[in-house]
């Protein structure tokens, strides 16, 4: 079972962050970026629509320029990233899956990707934003990422032809595992808080778990 650090492991560094993914890739097998545009029209790393919560400002993402944005701090520490300069900080033996959370990425996201030394997956919970990377590059793995319903993610994996469902672990159990490899999935659980949680997943038969810390699995890359 892989070890896939959620934002660069959040729980142990700024969420995000250039040295949160050089970090993480030291125990991680794959590594989670979370992607939106600002007002500029760079591709940035950060989850939420607004800068609230992670920064000393305030507003939404898509209202601040790059330099704005990067005269913020992510938890008093560090600027916001660029996609770009986030790629070229992962190691090239460790993934990358980059979670698409607005409508209009897929185009960029994907030629940025194309000129990165690492293996991309790209996800999302906009099942749009899915269809619109496998018509502009088919080769690229897709994730369908989903919290709620097994049966509609399922359904929804089918839609968009992805390669991975990435369920919550609330909603992950061993029926839909086995479901997903019978047809063709790997399942990647995300929101993994704890190591029973983890033991359980692997009992499954789940091939990645999406956490905030690597004592999630505390044997992964010793």
């Amino acid at each position: 079972m892989r070890l896939i650090a959620h934002r660069g492991f959040a729980a142990t560094a700024p969420e995000n962050t250039i040295s949160a993914v050089e970090r993480a890739s030291r125990r991680a097998d794959e590594v989670t970026i979370d992607v939106r545009r600002c007002d500029s029209g760079e591709l940035v790393a950060i989850h939420d629509p607004t800068v609230d919560r992670v920064t000393d400002g305030t507003g939404a993402v898509c209202r601040h320029t790059l330099s704005e944005l990067q005269s913020l701090t992510v938890l008093g520490k560090e600027q916001i990233p660029t996609l770009d300069a986030m790629l070229q900080a992962v190691p090239a033996s460790v993934g990358v899956t980059l979670d698409l959370h607005e409508i209009g990425l897929a185009h960029d996201v994907l030629r940025l990707a194309d000129r990165a030394d690492v293996h991309v997956t790209v996800s999302s919970g906009i099942a749009h934003e899915l269809e619109g990377c496998r018509g502009i590059a088919p080769g690229v793995p897709r994730a369908y990422r989903f919290d709620g319903d097994a049966e509609v993610g399922l359904e929804f994996a089918r839609e968009t032809d992805c390669s991975y469902l990435n369920p919550t672990v609330e909603t992950c159990d061993g029926w839909l595992v086995a479901t997903a490899h019978n047809e063709g999935f790997c399942v990647n659980a995300w929101g993994v808080g704890c190591q029973d949680d983890a033991a359980a997943l692997e009992s499954w038969g789940v091939d990645g778990v999406v956490a905030d810390h690597p004592q999630i699995m505390p044997q992964a890359r010793l």
